[in-house]
């Protein structure tokens, strides 16, 4: 159901510091109690003001069935558990303008099985490509490569390497990179929706989805 989506769609909503940008993180998880997967995460506020963000977000297959060898089959944002996370590993991240956080929100309404295109393709369409994307949007280059499209962690450390300067480099397991985070402020749990008309963005920066406390 699309409210149990979006009641899963961030780890949670807190306030920080003074704005200093949204950040994103891009990570990969390899072989353990699951497939191997890569996905980002999104922590911070925006430079202009408004709601602070800590999430994760990936893509996935609704289902692991044969049909994933034969063609494209149903997909679904992939939300996953503060653990998960913790036993992944984050390789690099970038700060992010408002413009291009707006646009990072826009990819991951695209990507929803409710509100854009939710197909999975194991070669044409999968975790790797969705955060390709993103990577495309932080502005960073020399994201072509095909043979590692199935292999997040290699396809990450050669995004790396190849955008040298343009990145701060992680390369930390996740509970080690949590414990070196500053703290953060919590706030009371409160519920979540999912917003379709933000205030308005900079003109070119297109469609803007978020989530803001109800």
């Amino acid at each position: 159901m699309f409210r149990m989506l979006l009641a899963a769609l961030a780890l949670c909503f807190t306030a920080t510091p003074a704005a200093a940008g949204v950040t994103i993180t891009f990570w990969s998880h390899e072989f353990g109690s699951s497939f191997p997967h890569a996905f980002f995460t999104l922590r911070g506020a925006p430079d202009a003001g408004g709601l602070p963000v800590e999430a994760n977000i990936g893509f996935t297959a609704k289902a692991v069935t044969p049909a994933l060898l034969m063609g494209s089959v149903p997909g679904k944002l992939d939300i996953v558990k503060p653990t998960y996370v913790e036993g992944s590993d984050a390789q690099f991240s970038v700060v992010l303008t408002d413009a291009q956080y707006a646009r990072i929100l826009a990819l991951i309404a695209g990507w929803d099985d409710r509100l854009g295109d939710g197909r999975y393709n194991l070669g044409k369409r999968n975790c790797i490509h969705f955060v390709k994307e993103a990577a495309r949007i932080a502005g960073l280059s020399m994201l072509d490569h095909p043979k590692l499209m199935k292999r997040p962690r290699s396809y990450l450390l050669a995004v790396r390497e190849a955008n040298a300067g343009r990145i701060t480099v992680i390369g930390l397991d996740g509970d080690k990179w949590k414990a070196a985070l500053p703290a953060v402020a919590a706030t009371a749990p409160v519920p979540l929706v999912l917003v379709m008309s933000p205030p308005p963005l900079p003109r070119g920066s297109g469609g803007m989805a978020t989530f803001i406390k109800s």
